[in-house]
C-alpha cells in the first residue's frame, strides 16, 4: 500500500514556492521530498523536519546549523543546500536533487561489491568529506543511507544534520548521544569528542562493510555494539573475503583505529592512501568478483538495518575506569551493558596466584630494570623530541605551509606536475604524512603545477622527418599534414604548426603540419606530340616522367601523347612526376549499310558504334539513299555523312 497518500504534504505548497511531489525517504528527525520550485521551475530535494521536533530549539538550530554549514562548502561530491525556511509547523531545507539511489540501496541489492566499484564509491565520497573537513566540519553521521550514487554515476554526500565544527564537543554526560549506532567512533562513545577522525572511522566501517556486505560490530542490542567499537578492533576485510588484496586491509585498519591518534588524521588523509592502494592492484584484484557466499540474499543485514543504521539519540552505557593510570595507547575502557545484556567474553582465563621462589623474585626485578630502561627509551622516541608529519595532501601550499610551521617543522617546496591535483596544491611531502620526524625538521612539500604542459617548437624550415623527432622530444605528436605550394620554404620542409609555435598543449596532443611541396610550376600541354618530344619539354620544365606501360587508342596519331596527368593549366611542383599515355592511333570500326533506314535509325546506329554523323537532307523528313563510307573500317570518332530524301 502506498503510504505517501496519507501524508498531507503531498501536493501542498510551501512557502508558497515548494510543490511537494512525492516522499523519497523518512528519517530519525525529517522526511525527504522531491520537490519542485514553482519560482524556477526546478525540481529539488525537500527535508522537512518532523512537526513534532519543530518545538525542540536544539533540533531546530541543528536544521538552520546545517543550512549554513553547507551552503560554504561547494564540491562536486557533496549534496548543496539551496534555501532554507518555515511554513508554519514545517521547517524545511531546499537541496539539491538527486536522481539515483543510496549506498544503502546498493548494499541490499548487491552485498559486497568488487574492489573498484568500491573504491569509484569512496574515493569521491571522501573528496567531498575532505572539503567539508578543509572548512573545519565534521559530518558525524556517515553511513550508506548518506551516500547518494546519481543516476549519472556521480557519488555525493548528504545529510549534514549532525554537523558540528572541528572545536566542538558533544557532551557525554547526559548519557546520550545523536548518530548512528554501526559507525559511532570510539571516542564518540565515550567522551563525545568529535574531529576529522570521526568522520574517518566511519568511513573506514563503510568500507568494510562494502568489501564483505556486512558491518565489523554487531549484536542483540545497541548497547552490545557500542561495547564492541569501544573495545575491539575492526577486523581485517580478508578474514571475511579470502583473497582480498593486503592494501585494503592496512586501508581500513588506518581508518578504524580505536586510538584517534593512530587513525588517519582526515578524508583527504584517507584518500590519498585509497588512491595509493588502487595504484598497487592489478586489473585483475580490482575486478575480481565477491564470493559466491557475500551475495546479499540470506545475510540478514536488513534486521539489523532497523536497529543500528537509523540516526537518533542513543543511550551511552555507564563506562568504568579500570584500576590504575595506564596511558591512552594501552587504556581499556568497559562499557557496563543494560541489565539481562550478556556479557562480553573474558579476554583471558584467570591467573592462579603462585608463591614465588628466591630466584623467581630475582629474575622479576632484572626483568622491571629492563623494562623500565626499555621504557625510558620508548619515552625519549615518543616525547616531545618527535613528531609525525601532517597530512597536507590536496591542500592549498600556503596553508600546507602553515600547518607545518604550526607543528614546528621547516618547509622546503618543490614543484611537479599532476594530472589530478590542482595547480598551487600539494601533491605529496618528503617524509611523508605520518612519517616520524625531529622537531624543527624540514619537510619537503611538493605542490602540483597542473597538468604536465609541452609548448610547440618552431618547425618552419625544418624537414619533415626532423621536425617528427622534435616534436616527439618536446612530448607530443605529428597530427595531419597538408602538403602546399611555397617559393621560400625548401621541399619537404615545414611552412607552419597548428597551433602556432609557443602555443602550450598537453603532452601527447597532435600538432598539424603544413609541409611544402616546392615552388609552383604550370605544366606545359604536350598531348598531340610525339613521345620523344613531349618527354624532353617536361623534363626542360623540371618534372620527372613517367611513361604507362600499356597504349591506348586515340583521335592522336600512333606515337604520340594520347593522355597527361597532370593536364595542362594545372600546376605541380619541381621534381613532381608527369605521367603520359601514347596513343596507338584511332579505333578502327567496321561502318554497317544504313541506307533504307530513317534518318533517326541511322544516326543511333552510327554514334552507337562511335562514330559522328553528318546529315544532307533533301526533304525535312525521309530515308537515307546514301552515305560517304559503308562496309568499310574507318576510326572511331570520325565523320560518316549519311544523305536523306
Amino acid at each position: 500500500m502506498d503510504t505517501t497518500v496519507h501524508d498531507p504534504l503531498i501536493g501542498r505548497v510551501l512557502d508558497g514556492r515548494y510543490e511537494v511531489v512525492e516522499r523519497i525517504a523518512v528519517g530519525g528527525m525529517a522526511t525527504v521530498y522531491r520537490a519542485v520550485d514553482t519560482r524556477l521551475d526546478r525540481t529539488l530535494a525537500l527535508k522537512v523536519m518532523h512537526p513534532s521536533l519543530v518545538g525542540d530549539s536544539e533540533f531546530v538550530a541543528r536544521f538552520i546549523r546545517e543550512a549554513k554549514s553547507v551552503a560554504r562548502l561547494d564540491h562536486p561530491n557533496i549534496v548543496g543546500v539551496l534555501d532554507q525556511g518555515a511554513d508554519g509547523a514545517y521547517v524545511y531545507l531546499a537541496m539539491e536533487y538527486v536522481a539515483g539511489c543510496t549506498l544503502r540501496d546498493v548494499l541490499r541489492e548487491r552485498g559486497a561489491l568488487p574492489v573498484r566499484a568500491v573504491l569509484d564509491i569512496l574515493e569521491p565520497m571522501l573528496a567531498g568529506l575532505a572539503a567539508a573537513h578543509r572548512a573545519g566540519l565534521v559530518h558525524r553521521d556517515i553511513k550508506p543511507e548518506n551516500v547518494l550514487i546519481g543516476a549519472d554515476g556521480r557519488v555525493k554526500v548528504a545529510d549534514f544534520g549532525l554537523v558540528r565544527t572541528v572545536d566542538t564537543q558533544t557532551s557525554a554526560h547526559t548519557g546520550s548521544l545523536l548518530g548512528t549506532v554501526s559507525y559511532l567512533a570510539p571516542e564518540q562513545i565515550e567522551s563525545g569528542a568529535v574531529d576529522a577522525r570521526t568522520d574517518v572511522y566511519a568511513c573506514g566501517i563503510l568500507l568494510y562493510e562494502m568489501l564483505t556486505g556486512g558491518k565489523p560490530h554487531t549484536g542483540d542490542s545497541p548497547a552490545q555494539v557500542l561495547f564492541a567499537h569501544v573495545n575491539h578492533e575492526v577486523p581485517a576485510p580478508s578474514e571475511a573475503v579470502p583473497g582480498l588484496p593486503g592494501q585494503l586491509d592496512l586501508l581500513v585498519a588506518a581508518a578504524t583505529a580505536r586510538v584517534p591518534a593512530r587513525r588517519l588524521t582526515d578524508a583527504a588523509a584517507m584518500l590519498a592512501q585509497a588512491r595509493g592502494a588502487r595504484a598497487a592492484l592489478t586489473d585483475a584484484q580490482l575486478d575480481a568478483p565477491p564470493p559466491p557466499w557475500l551475495e546479499r540474499e540470506g545475510r540478514g543485514d536488513d534486521a539489523e538495518s532497523g536497529s543500528e543504521d537509523a540516526t537518533r539519540r542513543v543511550p551511552v552505557p555507564a563506562a568504568a575506569r579500570p584500576a590504575g593510570d595506564v596511558g591512552e595507547t594501552n587504556r581499556t575502557t568497559r562499557i557496563e551493558l543494560p541489565a539481562g545484556a550478556p556479557p562480553p567474553p573474558a579476554d583471558e582465563p584467570p591467573v592462579r596466584r603462585r608463591r614465588l621462589s628466591r630466584r623467581g623474585v630475582l629474575s622479576l626485578v632484572v626483568a622491571g630494570v629492563l623494562l623500565l630502561a626499555g621504557g625510558l627509551g620508548i619515552w625519549y622516541i615518543n616525547s616531545g623530541q618527535f613528531l609525525r608529519t601532517p597530512g597536507v595532501y590536496d591542500l592549498p601550499r600556503a596553508e600546507a605551509e602553515q600547518v607545518l610551521r604550526d607543528a614546528g617543522l621547516g618547509v622546503r617546496v618543490t614543484e611537479d606536475f599532476s594530472d589530478s591535483v590542482e595547480a598551487g596544491h600539494v601533491i605529496s611531502t618528503d617524509p611523508e604524512r605520518g612519517e616520524r620526524v625531529r622537531k624543527n625538521a624540514t619537510v619537503t612539500l611538493v605542490v602540483s603545477q597542473g597538468p604536465p604542459i609541452s609548448e610547440v617548437p618552431n618547425l618552419r624550415g625544418v624537414p619533415l622527418a626532423e621536425a617528427q623527432e622534435q616534436l616527439a622530444e618536446a612530448g607530443l605528436v605529428a597530427g595531419e599534414e597538408d602538403w602546399r605550394f611555397s617559393a621560400e620554404v625548401p621541399q619537404g620542409a615545414v611552412i607552419e604548426t597548428d597551433p602556432e609555435p609557443g602555443a602550450e598543449r598537453r603532452p601527447g596532443s597532435a600538432i598539424d603540419l603544413v609541409v611544402s611541396r616546392g615552388q609552383e610550376i604550370p605544366v606545359p600541354r604536350v598531348v598531340g606530340e610525339p613521345e620523344g618530344t613531349a618527354m624532353q619539354r617536361l623534363r626542360e620544365a623540371g618534372f620527372e616522367v613517367e611513361v604507362a606501360p600499356e597504349r591506348v587508342h586515340s583521335e592522336e596519331e600512333s606515337g604520340t601523347v594520347a593522355e597527361q596527368s597532370p593536364g595542362s593549366g594545372q600546376s605541380a611542383a619541381e621534381g613532381d612526376t608527369v605521367e603520359l599515355t601514347i596513343s596507338k592511333g584511332p579505333e578502327m570500326i567496321l561502318v554497317p549499310d544504313v541506307r533504307g533506314m530513317s534518318e533517326g535509325e541511322a544516326k543511333d546506329v552510327l554514334e552507337g558504334l562511335g562514330f559522328r554523323v553528318n546529315v544532307n537532307q533533301l526533304f525535312f523528313t525521309g530515308t537515307v539513299f546514301n552515305q560517304s563510307i559503308r562496309d568499310d573500317e574507318a576510326p572511331r570518332g570520325s565523320t560518316i555523312t549519311i544523305w536523306v530524301r
